[in-house]
C-alpha cells in the first residue's frame, strides 16, 4: 500500500495487485471491515493500518483485489487469476511486496485437524472474529505472545503457552541489544504483553525442547519435553504453532532472482540493495519480502522502492530521490534497531526445524516424511531439485512455500553439508493453483490467431 501510494504521488501509472479481498495485507487484514475494529482487542498497532488504507483509497492507484499472481516474466509480464478469469499485465517496473510466511514447525502430529499456526489464528480473529477457547500456544517469538494477549482480551481462556525459546541464546541476544530507535518502545510493548498474560493466570512453560501432538483424526492432547522430562497435557483440542516468519519470495525466484540461504536468519532470501533493487533489472522487493523488520519498516521500504522505481524511469532526479528518501531511511534504521536482539533471542531450535523423528511429515501436500528425505539424501540425492523429483516434495499446491526450507535443512544435516549446497526447489509456473477453464479461455484466442 505504501509503495503504491508513493508511486502514484510521483506520477507513475500504478496498479496494486492484492491477493486478498480488501486492502490491509496480513498485518492490517480487514482493517476497514473487521468485526473487531474499534475495540481494544487487536490493539493500537492494528488500528494504525487505517491510515494506509485511507491513503490508498484517496489515490489514483488502480486497486485489483483477489488477484492471485501465478507467473511473472522479465520485461515484465504478470499473469494473474482474479476469480473471473486470467489477466495479463505488462509493466516497466515491478515492486514485489509479498510479505512473509510463518516458518513451519514440523513436529509429530502437526498435520492433525485442530493444529494451525498462531498467525492463521490471528487472521481468523481479525477477519471474522472467529476464535476457540482453551487452545495451547507453542513455539517462540513476539507474535506468539501477541496473539495470546489478543485472545485474552477477547475473553477467551488459554490452556497453556509452551515457550520453546532457548535460554542459551539469551546472552548473545543481550549483547546485540541496542536501546536506540524504537527498541525501548518494542521492549516495553513485549513486557506489557507478558504482564497481560501473567495477570490472566495462563500457565507458561519455558524452555520447552520438544513437542508431540497426539490424536486420532484430530488433536486430543499434547506432550512436551523440558529438562529431559516429558509432560503431558490431556484434553487439548486446538494447538497454535509459531516459531517466527520468513520472507515469501516465490515470485522473486520465479522472475529470476537466485535464492540465497541466510545462515543467520535461517531462511531463503534474495540479494537486494538499500532501495529494494534485485539482480533482475527493474524488479524490486519491499516490506518483509526484503527482510523481516515489522509493519512500520515494511511501509518505509515500500516508499523507498517506489522512489527508486520513479528515479530509474526518469521521473525523479537522484538528488530529489535522496532528499525524499532521507526521512524514510532514518525511520527504517530506527525500526531496525531491535531486530538483531529479536533474531538472536528467538532463533528456532534445530530439533523443531529439522525433526529427528523419521515419521514426521515435512511436506504436507505430498505426505513426504523426514525419514524419506534423509534416506534419499544419504543415498546421494541431496540436491533439492533431485529430492523433489525423487519424492515429489514441493510439487503440491503450496509449490514448496511451506516445506522448502525444512527439506533443504534436513538434507544438509543428513549429509553434513551447507544448506546453500543443497539448494532450494526451482519455482515453476503456475506458482499457485489456477483453474483449467481459465487457462483454456486464455489460450483459445492465441490458438485462433495462429
Amino acid at each position: 500500500m505504501a509503495a503504491a501510494v508513493q508511486a502514484d504521488a510521483l506520477g507513475l501509472d500504478t496498479v496494486l495487485l492484492d491477493e486478498q479481498a480488501g486492502p490491509g495485507g496480513q498485518v492490517y487484514r480487514s482493517i476497514d471491515r473487521s468485526p473487531l475494529r474499534g475495540t481494544r482487542i487487536l490493539g493500537p498497532d492494528y488500528a494504525a493500518g487505517a491510515g494506509l488504507v485511507s491513503a490508498l483509497r484517496d489515490s489514483a492507484v488502480e486497486y485489483v483485489p483477489r488477484a492471485g499472481v501465478w507467473h511473472i516474466e522479465r520485461g515484465f509480464r504478470l499473469a494473474l487469476s482474479d476469480g473471473d478469469g486470467i489477466r495479463l499485465i505488462t509493466a516497466d517496473r515491478v515492486i514485489l511486496a509479498t510479505g512473509a510466511l510463518e516458518r513451519p514447525m514440523p513436529v509429530a502430529g502437526w498435520t492433525l485437524p485442530g493444529v494451525m499456526t498462531a498467525g492463521a489464528a490471528q487472521l481468523l480473529l481479525k477477519s471474522s472474529a472467529v476464535a476457540v477457547d482453551g487452545a495451547v500456544f507453542a513455539g517462540c517469538g513476539p507474535l506468539l505472545y501477541l496473539v495470546a494477549a489478543q485472545y485474552l482480551r477477547a475473553g477467551l481462556s488459554i490452556r497453556a503457552i509452551l515457550d520453546t525459546t532457548d535460554s542459551a541464546h539469551r546472552r548473545d541476544a543481550l549483547a546485540s541489544l541496542s536501546l536506540r530507535g524504537s527498541a525501548l518502545r518494542t521492549l516495553a510493548k513485549g513486557l506489557g504483553l507478558l504482564a497481560e498474560i501473567r495477570r490472566a493466570g495462563v500457565p507458561v512453560f519455558r524452555g520447552v525442547e520438544d513437542l508431540r501432538i497426539a490424536g486420532r483424526g484430530r488433536v486430543a492432547g499434547v506432550a512436551f519435553r523440558r529438562g529431559g522430562a516429558w509432560q503431558p497435557l490431556d484434553g487439548v483440542t486446538t494447538v497454535f504453532l509459531h516459531q517466527g516468519v520468513v520472507p515469501n519470495l516465490q515470485l522473486a525466484w520465479a522472475a529470476g532472482c537466485p535464492p540465497i540461504w541466510d545462515a543467520d536468519r535461517l531462511c531463503w532470501t534474495v540479494e537486494a540493495d538499500a532501495w529494494g533493487g534485485t539482480t533482475v533489472p527493474g524488479l524490486l522487493v519491499a516490506g518483509d519480502a526484503a527482510g523481516i523488520a515489522g509493519a512500520r519498516a515494511a511501509a518505509d521500504r515500500g516508499r523507498l522502492a517506489a522512489l527508486a522505481a520513479a528515479c530509474s524511469l526518469g521521473l525523479l532526479s537522484e538528488q530529489r530521490r535522496d532528499a525524499l528518501a532521507r526521512p524514510r531511511q532514518v525511520s527504517l534504521r530506527r525500526e531496525g534497531a531491535i531486530r538483531p536482539f529479536l533474531e538472536r533471542l528467538y532463533r528456532p531450535r534445530f530439533g523443531l526445524r529439522v525433526p529427528a523423528d523419521d515419521g514426521v511429515i515435512v511436506c504436507r501436500c505430498e505426505e513426504v516424511t523426514a525419514g524419506m528425505v534423509r534416506q534419499e539424501a544419504r543415498r546421494g540425492v541431496a540436491e533439492a531439485n533431485r529430492l523433489k523429483s525423487a519424492l515429489r516434495c514441493g510439487m503440491g499446491p503450496c509449490q514448496g512455500r511451506i516445506c522448502a526450507g525444512t527439506v533443504s535443512e534436513l538434507a544438509a544435516a543428513a549429509c553434513d553439508m551447507p544448506v546453500q549446497a543443497v539448494g532450494r526447489f526451482r519455482v515453476r509456473p503456475p506458482i499457485r493453483p489456477v483453474p483449467l477453464d481459465q487457462l483454456a479461455r486464455l489460450a483459445a484466442p492465441e490458438a485462433a490467431e495462429a
